[in-house]
């Protein structure tokens, strides 16, 4: 089992690099703004610190970010390369 010491999510990293890679690539409010369409709250604010690893991500959000930016959960996770 992997040890995540002094993290609140193991995803930020993943969802920013995901946002960059996108094509074309999304910023923080393209995707608060796709989440919103499918029916998750999450405004820039929030992007950004779940990026940043201020903010703890819910389980129905990481889903619906996979979603949006074409990813796995399991990518977004770290558990796939």
């Amino acid at each position: 089992m992997r040890q995540y010491p002094n993290k609140r999510n193991i995803s930020g990293k993943r969802i920013g690099e995901a946002r960059r890679i996108a094509k074309p690539p999304l910023t923080q409010d393209d995707l608060s703004a796709r989440l919103t369409l499918i029916g998750v709250q999450l405004d820039r604010a929030a992007v950004a610190k779940i990026e940043n690893n201020l903010r703890r991500v819910l389980d129905f959000e990481l889903k619906a970010i996979a979603k949006v930016l074409e990813v796995g959960v399991d990518w977004l996770l770290g558990e796939e390369d």
